[in-house]
């Protein structure tokens, strides 16, 4: 396993919607298990593949207590409630904002091993499920806070950058 580099806001990869995956190769293995690796180094609790460069649809969290678990083309499927909480991102290290979702989700997917998942997650793991899932479509968390809010986190990264050795932070997805 090897800790990957993350992929910063501005990086064109983390704008393309990711290709789904016909079958888990051991190359997307070392892939998975190198996702896991590198979540836990930046602290934070989930991660999409395009986050360390690889524009595929899959994506690791940690669904709690340090155990990780790969998702291959998650879909969610159902969802409800509203609930808003401050998130941050890997991508965009040291950057928080409120950020509305749905309360709980259901996240269809397979395992690494080609076995489904049906999975109903509320609370944090929901906001988990439903962040990572945008990274696959190109989305970040940016994109759903209203215009001045975005307008001014953009300002302040293209004035300031982000901070030098900045982790993400606990709840960093």
């Amino acid at each position: 396993m090897a800790i990957r580099d993350v992929r910063l806001y501005g990086d064109p990869i983390l704008r393309r919607r990711a290709e789904p995956v016909a079958a888990v190769t051991p190359e997307m293995e070392t892939l998975l298990d190198d996702m896991v690796e590198t979540m836990y180094d930046q602290v934070g609790i989930g991660l999409a593949a395009p986050q360390v460069g690889a524009p595929l649809r899959l994506l690791v969290v940690d669904e709690g207590k340090g155990v990780a678990r790969a998702h291959v083309n998650p879909v969610i499927v159902e969802q409800g409630g509203r609930a808003v909480e401050e998130e941050g991102c890997l991508s965009l290290p040291g950057i928080f904002a409120e950020v509305e979702r749905a309360e709980w989700v259901v996240v269809e997917a397979q395992d690494r091993r080609g076995a489904p998942i049906r999975e109903r997650a509320s609370g944090l793991l929901a906001r988990v499920f439903q962040h990572e899932i945008d990274h696959l479509d190109g989305i970040l968390f940016i994109d759903r806070l209203d215009k001045v809010t975005r307008d001014r986190i953009k300002r302040r990264i293209r004035k300031e950058g982000f901070p030098e050795g900045a982790p993400a932070g606990a709840l960093a997805l």
